[in-house]
């Protein structure tokens, strides 16, 4: 393969700021003053913060009985069970269920099947499933530094060691089964050849490339978040092309008529990227208070998102620049994060909630249905849709990976 070429364009010195203390940041675990005192606190403080913040503990959903806690820390680290129940009981004590977290749930006539996978490695955060065309079914393990494979006919998983600098934040198949996968922490996207497990580094201007897509013409596009830049990948050359763009580009998408379209979790703005000249018109959403993390495209062009901030999905009119939303059935809190496409019907999770919730909407009737996921611990952060319309999922805090199985829309004639 060629050697990469880039060609580098308008870093702030804001951005440069943030690339030069990232590095800094990273691994830094959250101070533990939130812990309130008890037997096991010790033991919380040194053995759970090995791999992230104590503040993640507090902020949870939280259990009611020391075995719920129990098996969820299970899928993070291996411990004796001396240490672990002493762990469990602590938290059970201190961190009881949260009523008013728990999701509000839709009944409706729609049928679906979740099915979830634990991963090998414990602790390593799986995320952003995709299919591959062979059938296959990839993740990213983010903390483990590594992407994962699972063969769903025959229930085997294999991972694939990344370099350990690049905690891979998302991974896109491209047309001849090869893996590629954003380095969000060493500045990089990252080829791996599944029949050799030979890996290609393409380094980055950006400092945290952050979700991916292939385009029809053979280019891969990707965001930023914290750098505020928007890049290109040509696979054939090489080349790297990378421009700011207003604060925490996010999701992207391809549209029908082969534009690029970026969700903004810094601003209240999708916006709209020329794949030839990078040229980008930004939508704006009325609401100042809006923050969107992910969007995808109805057959007819609309652009469906998640109002994160507001606890809202929303409708994008490409051609008139007008928008619509709807309030998500948990309420304001709800923060739906994930959304896909299917049908043309809208299917999210409310992210706020525990257990995470899985939404669908329907735009033709305008009518919700939601189920919890069952280690609903976690948060969908991206979806995937496979060519046989079912969903792929993940619960980053229950090590696992799923599939929603979504029978086809029927249409009234």
């Amino acid at each position: 393969m060629p050697l990469p070429r880039f060609r580098f364009l308008h870093l702030s010195r804001s951005a440069r700021l943030v690339l030069a203390i990232l590095p800094a940041l990273a691994g830094q675990p959250a101070a533990a003053d939130d812990l309130p005192p008890g037997p096991g606190r010790h033991l919380v403080e040194s053995l759970c913060s090995s791999c992230h913040g104590t503040a993640y503990i507090p902020r949870s959903g939280g259990f009611d009985s020391a075995a719920e806690w129990r098996a969820l820390f299970e899928t993070m680290i291996d411990l004796a069970d001396p240490q672990a129940d002493t762990i469990a009981a602590y938290l059970a004590g201190h961190f009881p269920a949260r009523e008013e977290r728990r999701p509000t749930l839709v009944s409706g006539s729609t049928q679906i099947t979740i099915e979830e996978w634990q991963v090998p490695t414990l602790g390593q955060r799986p995320r952003d499933p995709v299919e591959a065309p062979d059938g296959s079914i990839w993740w990213t393990g983010m903390w483990a530094s590594l992407v994962g494979r699972f063969d769903p006919g025959r229930g085997a998983m294999a991972e694939y060691r990344l370099p350990p600098a690049a905690r891979p934040h998302s991974i896109v198949p491209d047309r001849d089964g090869s893996i590629w996968y954003t380095g969000n922490s060493n500045a990089t996207i990252g080829r791996l050849d599944p029949a050799t497990g030979r890996i290609t580094e393409y380094p980055t201007q950006a400092g945290d490339p952050h979700t991916a897509v292939f385009h029809p013409n053979g280019k891969l596009y990707f965001t930023a978040q914290h750098a505020g830049m928007l890049g290109r990948l040509d696979p054939a050359t090489g080349e790297v092309d990378e421009i700011e763009t207003r604060r925490r580009p996010y999701g992207i998408k391809v549209g029908p008529e082969g534009r690029l379209w970026v969700a903004y979790n810094g601003t209240n703005a999708i916006g709209a990227m020329d794949p030839d000249t990078l040229e980008v018109t930004y939508f704006p959403i009325p609401d100042e208070r809006t923050r969107i993390r992910r969007l995808d495209i109805a057959s007819d062009g609309t652009i469906w998102y998640v109002n994160s901030s507001l606890g809202r999905i929303g409708r994008l009119d490409p051609e008139s620049g007008e928008t619509r939303e709807w309030p998500s059935p948990s309420g304001p809190s709800s923060h739906p994060y994930s959304l896909a496409v299917i049908d043309d019907v809208v299917w999210y999770n409310e992210s706020g909630m525990r257990p995470d919730a899985l939404v669908r909407f329907d735009p033709a009737t305008e009518r919700f249905q939601s189920w919890v996921i069952p280690s609903g611990v976690g948060i969908i952060r991206n979806g995937w849709v496979t060519r046989d319309g079912d969903l792929l999922i993940h619960q980053s805090s229950s090590n696992r990976i799923g599939r929603v199985r979504i029978p086809p829309v029927v249409r009234a004639q």
